[in-house]
């Protein structure tokens, strides 16, 4: 029996611009964080005694004689990339499915560790994120950026980098005072509302030309503003919020979908109720909606978001991990 346990992640600057169809051209690059909110993936083989080869469970359980039968497209693909046969699979996680979290990515990353695992086989975290990137973009034709299955595969607080020659991964150092006082001004809350990121993506992608261009190149710009404000131990740390809302402004001009009436009313309040600054994480459409709040304006920000569910979190430095294995068959005495 395997189980892994693979972060979520929290993007802040730069989403939009790891789109292969983007950086391939102009480069791009993101600022991002993994958190102590987790997908736990558990694979183990499947013992010849049922009337079924394969035992899947998530938001549904399927039990399946075939690969082909199988209605999740990133299990079914995983199975025939890796070549895995007569497996139970469950999942399980902290926060809800499609919420801008790269809950999928998360997943996928997760479910290719155990199943190499189960192999007795060793993946690199590079390796991890770049099968779980040509899992999901292509084998299941998912429109998307890369950001998410590298997070997931790395962990940690990193500014990623992608280029036509692919991709690096930068940690972000910061001290650990400096760290602390960050995540103590981020407050995030969910919005109740959720959806499937590739169609976002897609709905997203229908609007291009210069305006949306010359957003992307910007927000790409404030990258590198945002980690020298974070890097910098004579910075001014409210001048990341500040950004925040700038990067936000930008995003919704993106694309139709990215924003709604009620998480632009949702966001407003935030702001009148003494945040900085903020966003909606992920793709759009729905999700959580993050903001930095200094500590005094911390209750109020609660109270004006009083009917969203808020969620208290802390950075968190590790990848995707084996945090349970257990051998098939125990060695001789």
């Amino acid at each position: 029996m395997i189980i892994t346990k693979t972060p979520f992640r929290m993007s802040f600057f730069g989403g939009g611009t790891d789109m292969e169809s983007f950086f391939r051209e102009y480069g791009g690059a993101v600022l991002s964080t993994t958190f102590d909110k987790y997908c736990y993936v558990n694979v183990r083989h499947l013992p010849p005694f049922f009337s079924y080869a394969t035992e899947l469970s998530y938001a549904k359980t399927e039990r399946v004689n075939s690969l082909e039968e199988i209605e999740h497209p990133a299990i079914r693909n995983a199975m025939k990339m890796l070549d895995m046969h007569h497996i139970r699979l469950t999942y399980e996680a902290d926060l809800p499915a499609r919420s801008g979290l790269g809950t999928s990515s998360s997943f996928a990353v997760g479910m290719l560790n155990a199943f190499y695992a189960l192999k007795g086989q060793y993946a690199s975290k590079e390796k991890l994120a770049r099968e779980a990137i040509y899992l999901e973009r292509v084998l299941c034709a998912e429109a998307g950026g890369w950001q998410d299955q590298i997070a997931a595969a790395f962990g940690g607080f990193n500014r990623i980098d992608f280029s036509a020659d692919g991709y690096e991964v930068r940690p972000v150092l910061l001290s650990p005072e400096r760290k602390r006082r960050l995540n103590g001004r981020l407050m995030m809350f969910f919005t109740g509302f959720t959806r499937f990121s590739a169609e976002i993506q897609q709905l997203n992608n229908s609007r291009n030309g210069a305006d949306k261009l010359a957003r992307l190149q910007e927000m790409l710009a404030l990258v590198d503003e945002a980690e020298a404000i974070l890097t910098d131990e004579q910075a001014d740390l409210n001048e990341f919020g500040r950004l925040l809302d700038h990067t936000w402004k930008l995003k919704r001009g993106t694309g139709a979908a990215v924003s709604t009436d009620c998480i632009d009313a949702l966001y407003a309040r935030g702001i009148a109720a003494g945040a900085l600054g903020g966003k909606l994480l992920g793709a759009g459409g729905g999700g959580f909606l993050v903001f930095y709040v200094e500590p005094e304006h911390q209750a109020a920000v609660r109270q004006a978001m009083q009917e969203l569910l808020y969620i208290p979190f802390r950075f968190e430095n590790g990848g995707t991990r084996v945090i349970y294995y257990a051998p098939e068959e125990e060695p001789a005495l």
